[in-house]
């Protein structure tokens, strides 16, 4: 996948988004135009949980609307690991179903210091996708 380009406000909502629920995961969709994300959308995680996250599915249907409405697309799920380093677990790579989608992951290891990696899941497969944050 090409590289990603994530400006520095949508970097920072996600982290403070991750922060404000600490410990449980945050989750969202970055949705913009061609690889370069211009809009977040934060999703409930309803499972509430510190090491996993299932958005509502009614919800993701209504971004995805307003993602398709406003003439975007969507470039990534994200969510936050409150505890552990930016890379997929075994479960989240277990549960990517899609393979067209990159999976942005916040780390809070560090709280004052937030990072995040993208990736493309496909099946067993993992490649670290490049992800750029760009002030603007």
């Amino acid at each position: 996948m090409t590289p990603i380009e994530l400006p520095l406000f949508v970097f920072e909502q996600m982290a403070d988004q991750a922060r404000a629920i600490a410990p449980v995961e945050a989750c969202g969709i970055l949705a913009g135009v061609d690889r370069r994300v211009t809009r977040l959308y934060e999703m409930t995680n309803v499972d509430n949980s510190s090491d996993h996250f299932m958005m509502n599915p009614a919800e993701q249907f209504s971004v995805i609307k307003l993602i398709r409405a406003a003439g975007l697309k969507m470039i990534a799920v994200y969510h936050s690991h409150p505890a552990t380093p930016a890379r997929p677990s075994e479960e989240d790579i277990r549960l990517a179903l899609q393979p067209d989608v990159a999976w942005v992951i916040l780390s809070l290891e560090r709280p004052d210091e937030p990072y995040a990696r993208a990736f493309s899941i496909d099946g067993d497969g993992v490649a670290e996708i490049p992800l750029t944050i760009v002030k603007g």
